[in-house]
């Protein structure tokens, strides 16, 4: 999807995303704390330890969903927000005044080996395909070494999602990527693959049931899937 298209769902992003979303019986806030408390978890089990990330960017920010849950959650001291769509960060700048976060087009940043963790959400499945690798390089240069990549996107094995989707007016051309597509993808840019998990396999008419899905993240079949991956010291 261009960026043009982006800045006319600019305002009206939340409404449609929550179209889709509603055939789960949650809001978008449910899925964006809930991916972000995951990565949490992933980085602990793997360092042993509550992880430092002073310097966090959120790739693909869109309107700023996730910025509040980075600093919360995985205390950042500073997020940085970029995205193609000028519309999509000035709403992102007007929720989050701060000196604590900046947002920025993809345009305007330069990767410099600045950060401690990139966070991404479902953005790659709106990338042309000739054009991913190239952007997960620029994501591998703008970490610093040792630094982590949460990679966040829809599993096209999961029946739900795909309905999810095609009720998305921007989602419904997307072309998703498969978990091994996607490990293919940040192995060729150079990181090293830590771990790989699906999540959120329950609605909100079983949430009984959520209790399980840590027990079921190894499973290929959740609504989406994160692979968390490091760039090398």
């Amino acid at each position: 999807m261009s960026r043009s298209e982006f800045d006319d769902y600019a305002d009206g992003y939340e409404s449609a995303l929550q179209k889709g979303l509603e055939v789960s019986g949650e809001s978008s806030e449910y899925f964006a704390i809930g991916r972000v408390k995951w990565v949490r978890r992933r980085l602990e089990k793997v360092l042993g330890h509550f992880p430092n990330l002073k310097s966090v960017m959120d790739f693909g920010c869109g309107t700023g969903n996730s910025v509040a849950f980075l600093m919360s959650e995985l205390r950042a001291e500073h997020v940085t927000g970029v995205d193609t769509s000028e519309q999509s960060l000035v709403q992102a700048r007007a929720r989050y005044p701060s000196t604590s976060t900046e947002f920025m087009t993809s345009e305007n940043h330069e990767p410099c080996e600045a950060f401690d963790l990139v966070f991404c959400n479902g953005v790659f499945h709106h990338i042309p395909v000739e054009l991913r690798p190239e952007v997960a390089k620029s994501i591998y240069r703008s970490l610093k070494p040792g630094g982590w990549f949460a990679f966040w996107e829809n599993n096209p094995w999961n029946p739900g999602t795909r309905l999810v989707m095609s009720r998305i007016a921007f989602d419904r051309d997307a072309i998703t990527l498969s978990i091994l597509e996607s490990k293919k993808l940040l192995k060729g840019a150079g990181f090293e693959v830590a771990t790989v998990d699906t999540c959120f396999y329950f609605p909100n008419l079983l949430r009984v049931l959520r209790p399980l899905e840590p027990y079921l993240s190894w499973l290929p079949l959740g609504a989406q899937y994160m692979v968390l991956v490091r760039k090398p010291k």
